[in-house]
């Protein structure tokens, strides 16, 4: 019987290895390729060379063919562009999530395909299973069993054919076994640092990366008082709908419902909840980020973290922004569904309600969410299981 071909995500690092190793040792026909997608001078940061070398001497550890792929032309129109065109409109993109459905499982998954390959796979830490529903295989995405490194959250935008295709070696593992499985066959990065940053570009900081595309302004910055009347509105009996629209509703600030207390050099490089960068000092508490108003200029802030400027209940998705991964759950106009659901990465699972309506759907959480951003992504779950994922508006 003819070995199945797998094509590997090789990144350098020691998860992507061991995934490479165990589906070797499974018997699958292993191919390691790794992808270029991204080579800055100006910053100095990207590390390509240096893990394009540790790939390939993993590659040649385990005796498997490997490759360097260049993807740099559509990383850069799939990826930068969409960052920079969230930040210029005043949202804080997710570019990681981005790159798994538009790079690692979309263009790295047909260049693998043209190799003869059966599935991809790559090192993230998440589990994968099949449901056999109305004679009809559905794939169901699943949390990892080290809770501490479980990345389901970055591939919330996957389709069932994308994870038809993909295989998860890691996910029944702790990164500590996976360390100790790299050292007993003697890999050369076992006890190598995790990446961080942004996916294929690395370390940087983005305020500095951001300004190669958009240009510094000097415009204000407004503190909005705690105690401020918009936050004490008086309390009218809603229907659901009604009630989901107030409770995710963006405050619209003006310049005169606060005072300006200092400068900054461009409010596309700030984001709700961001405390560094304000650089404003001699208050009792410190400074946060409560919004920002790209068309005049203004970042608007507020002392301490409990300001009520820095919490909401609810957030709205666009009908055309909303993705099941479960496509056989999704809801129906009028249709409710109690989930758990987390609007950032590592932030607890948090009680939720989704209600769907024509033109998108609401998600009204238990308890007050703190930095609820435009342009992330929120991603529910159904116990352990990843169903859906959407873009918040």
């Amino acid at each position: 019987m003819q070995k199945k071909r797998v094509v590997v995500g090789l990144s350098g690092g020691v998860d992507s290895s061991v995934a490479a190793l165990l589906l070797k040792k499974q018997g699958y026909e292993v191919i390691g390729l790794f992808m270029h997608n991204w080579d800055d001078s100006v910053f100095n940061q990207c590390t390509w060379k240096e893990d394009s070398i540790d790939a390939l001497l993993v590659a040649k550890d385990l005796n498997i063919p490997f490759q360097v792929v260049e993807m740099k032309k559509e990383y850069e129109e799939s990826i930068i562009n969409y960052m920079f065109d969230g930040y210029r409109s005043g949202k804080t993109p997710n570019p990681d999530i981005l790159c798994n459905r538009e790079i690692k499982f979309n263009v790295f998954l047909k260049k693998s395909i043209d190799l003869g390959a059966d599935f991809i796979a790559t090192g993230h830490y998440v589990n994968k299973k099949k449901l056999i529903k109305n004679n009809k295989i559905i794939y169901r995405l699943l949390v990892g069993k080290d809770s501490n490194k479980d990345q389901s959250y970055f591939l919330c935008q996957l389709t069932q054919y994308q994870l038809k295709k993909s295989l998860f070696p890691l996910g029944t593992l702790t990164k500590n076994q996976v360390r100790k499985i790299a050292e007993k066959n003697r890999l050369c990065n076992a006890y190598k640092k995790d990446s961080q940053g942004l996916c294929f570009v690395g370390k940087i900081q983005l305020s500095r990366f951001l300004q190669k595309k958009i240009f510094p302004k000097r415009g204000e910055i407004v503190m909005i008082d705690s105690n401020a009347l918009m936050y004490h509105p008086k309390k009218k009996p809603f229907c659901q709908r009604k009630k989901n629209v107030f409770l995710s509703k963006r405050k619209k600030y003006q310049k005169s419902d606060g005072k300006v207390i200092g400068y900054h050099h461009g409010s596309q490089f700030f984001t709700k909840g961001q405390r560094k960068g304000i650089s404003i000092g001699g208050y009792k508490k410190a400074l946060f980020v409560i919004e920002t108003d790209i068309k005049e200029n203004i970042v608007y802030t507020g002392m301490g973290k409990n300001h009520p400027g820095l919490y909401k209940k609810s957030l709205f998705i666009q009908e055309k922004d909303i993705h099941w991964i479960r496509e056989d759950l999704a809801l129906l106009n009028g249709e409710k569904m109690e989930v758990f659901c987390r609007i950032r990465y590592r932030q607890p699972l948090q009680k939720a309600l989704l209600y769907k309506i024509k033109n998108g759907m609401f998600i009204e959480f238990e308890i007050l969410q703190c930095a609820i951003t435009e342009g992330q992504f929120a991603v529910w779950y159904l116990n352990e299981e990843l169903i859906g994922s959407g873009v918040i508006s």
